[in-house]
């Protein structure tokens, strides 16, 4: 509790440019908490410190290092879903900080520890469908070959509308049809709504066909 209350009044005294506060949790979490095995309080300080970051600090950078940080802490204590929490925190910064790559790696590790629990499988193919279209944006070769792996690691990931889509969408890419790419979209939205992320991504791979610069409308 006296944690908590250091926690806010540190929140209230910073300014955009004034770090040291944040750093000097860090070092308190480090020294105080980590040696008597209490890991799972340090994970969850340090998702307090990537919070702050996200929000009043606007530093996604840092915010990535400390959902790292919680996610190796959860590891630690075999919180293997708290852990995969944070890690989809750092997969879809990545993402919008086109570390594809590291996304991808997220991902398919994320989605490979769900696919085989009978409560988290269905989120699978959420994560492998995120994978791909990282694997779009790099390269339309790579995507193929990606989603052949993620339909034979995951069989279900096949009759998803999720791969359904991706195809359309390497079809489309595949003749340059920026039309038909734009309306596979708008018919999986329309059942499934799209968030934010998944617009951004789809829009960098539909800049990649020639020509385009539009919208998804």
């Amino acid at each position: 509790m006296h944690f908590a209350k250091l926690l806010v009044s540190t929140c209230s005294c910073r300014t955009n440019t004034t770090v040291p506060p944040v750093s000097s949790m860090q070092e308190t979490l480090s020294r105080n908490l980590t040696p008597m095995g209490r890991f799972t309080i340090a994970a969850k300080h340090h998702i307090s410190i990537a919070e702050i970051y996200e929000s009043e600090l606007v530093d996604i950078e840092k915010a990535i290092a400390h959902y790292e940080q919680a996610a190796d802490y959860y590891k630690g204590e075999e919180s293997n879903s708290s852990a995969n929490k944070c890690l989809l925190k750092v997969g879809g910064y990545c993402a919008q900080l086109e570390q594809y790559q590291k996304a991808i790696e997220i991902y398919e590790q994320v989605g490979a520890n769900t696919m085989d629990n009978p409560l988290l499988k269905y989120s699978a193919k959420e994560y492998f469908f995120k994978a791909s279209l990282c694997h779009f944006i790099v390269d339309e070769l790579n995507a193929k070959i990606a989603i052949e792996k993620y339909e034979e690691m995951f069989p279900a990931f096949s009759d998803s509308r999720e791969c359904k889509l991706l195809k359309k969408l390497l079809e489309a890419h595949e003749e340059q049809n920026s039309e038909a790419f734009t309306e596979a979209v708008k018919e999986f939205d329309s059942i499934s709504r799209l968030d934010q992320w998944h617009t951004t991504l789809l829009l960098r791979i539909k800049k990649t066909i020639q020509g385009e610069e539009g919208d998804l409308k």
